[in-house]
């Protein structure tokens, strides 16, 4: 029986209010995987219907919001997702759970996109790269891990997971000039020369260099000032 197991990956907390301690639950994460070159047809994602949503956690709080995408393609081969690449609009990043008029809109977002998460200034776009599709079967398994309990721990795989998965996703994903491979679970659907694809799950954003006030000490966490190095993520994608 294959499982996949959620270790570490992404997140700011004001990307995030992120936060997370161990024991951790993120996506599946190794090094950079080459990217093999897939044959068929080629079709371009729609940005108004593909996006990131993101969810950042802390002990006390948390933020959530979308980064949208600014171009992409996947390749399809007869009725097979076969590969794909996408660039995300960092500094173009939304937060959802307050109004931008608000000062604290303002601080939360510059917060952000600082050389204390993103660096934005020097790294504008993230990119997420396929490099291998597996069929999802009957005896996968999704598995949930323990975190540290608070009033807002972040939320478990098996909840960001689509209700349906059809496949393992696996690609590179590259900020703030770091690049990772990361495995997760898919709904996808191919109809009409059309591809629709769902994914939710965690990442670890200290894999990718964003540290600010990770929960690696354990006086920061009984004092509940560090942010959560779980960021969820979900993710979908439109293509024709």
């Amino acid at each position: 029986m294959k499982s996949f197991k959620q270790t570490s990956l992404f997140a700011a907390a004001a990307f995030f209010t992120f936060a997370c301690g161990q024991p951790t639950e993120t996506v599946e994460t190794s090094e950079a995987q080459e990217v093999a070159e897939a044959e068929g047809q080629t079709l371009t994602i729609q940005p108004e219907a593909t996006m990131i949503a993101w969810r950042g956690y802390k002990p006390t709080g948390q933020h959530f919001g979308k980064i949208p995408a600014t171009e992409g393609t996947l390749v399809v081969e007869g009725n097979t997702l076969a590969g794909g690449t996408f660039t995300f609009d960092i500094t173009g990043l939304k937060i959802e759970d307050m109004e931008e008029t608000d000062d604290s809109y303002g601080k939360l977002w510059g917060h952000l996109q600082s050389a204390d998460f993103f660096d934005a200034e020097n790294y504008p776009t993230a990119t997420f790269e396929i490099t291998g599709v597996e069929p999802f079967t009957g005896d996968d398994q999704i598995q949930d891990v323990e975190q540290f309990a608070t009033e807002n721990t972040p939320l478990a795989a098996s909840e960001l997971s689509p209700e349906a998965p059809t496949h393992w996703i696996s690609g590179n994903l590259t900020m703030r000039g770091t690049t990772k491979n990361i495995k997760f679970p898919a709904a996808v659907s191919l109809e009409n020369g059309k591809v629709m694809a769902k994914a939710g799950f965690n990442i670890d954003r200290t894999a990718w260099g964003l540290s600010y006030q990770d929960e690696s000490a354990t006086a920061d966490k009984v004092k509940d000032r560090f942010i959560y190095n779980t960021v969820s993520l979900q993710l979908e994608v439109a293509a024709d």
